[in-house]
């Protein structure tokens, strides 16, 4: 079976591998089939942001093609980042500059808890036909400040009680041991790809 895996991104295609490691599956990327234009992701969440790219990148390339929308949402800032994580404060916008806008937003909310998590909704279409959905999340707090060089994105800031450590300061086992991105994938393998 060959499924292409909707992202452009090395660190999550290095991730994913590794959960789907072992299958008799030939992972496509976009850069094997270049020329698919990224469609806009105008869902208002990840669910429908996740479908939408899924049936896109499918319908373009003739292809099975897993898609997922992810994010960090904190329950103080209503949710935010949220299905903007990759486009909070602009897409050219670092995520230094990101994790202060959020600190700062914080700080200016009285007796705001630091209760966060980061949440995937992955979807799998065959065509215009959604063949495989799943969300899994990873609940944590927002750190006090950055830790951390591994992980990319908002690892730094996310920091996971069980472990005592920011996804940013695990190793890539730990990491992909309780990933909310690994479970998706991980609920994907199970349900395409284990016989019955």
């Amino acid at each position: 079976m060959r499924l292409l895996v909707a992202t452009t991104s090395a660190d999550k295609l290095r991730e994913i591998r590794l959960v789907l490691e072992g299958l008799d599956v030939a992972i496509v990327t976009l850069a094997d089939v270049p020329g698919i234009p990224e469609p806009e992701e105008t869902g208002a969440t990840f669910w429908e942001n996740a479908r939408q790219k899924a049936i896109a990148y499918s319908q373009a390339s003739g292809l099975v093609a897993v898609a997922e929308d992810s994010g960090l949402a904190v329950d103080a800032l209503g949710g935010e980042p949220g299905v903007r994580s990759a486009r909070f404060l602009g897409t050219q916008a670092g995520y230094s500059a990101r994790f202060e806008e959020i600190f700062r937003r914080l700080s200016g909310t009285p007796g705001a808890t630091r209760e966060a998590r980061f949440v995937t909704a992955l979807a799998v279409a065959d065509g215009s036909t959604i063949v495989f959905e799943t969300e899994t999340r990873i609940e944590g707090t927002l750190a006090p400040a950055p830790a951390g060089t591994h992980g990319f994105g908002y690892d730094p800031i996310f920091f996971y009680p069980p472990l005592g450590k920011t996804t940013g300061e695990m190793t890539r086992e730990e990491k992909t041991a309780v990933s909310h991105r690994a479970r998706a994938f991980r609920d994907l393998r199970r349900a395409l790809f284990t016989a019955p």
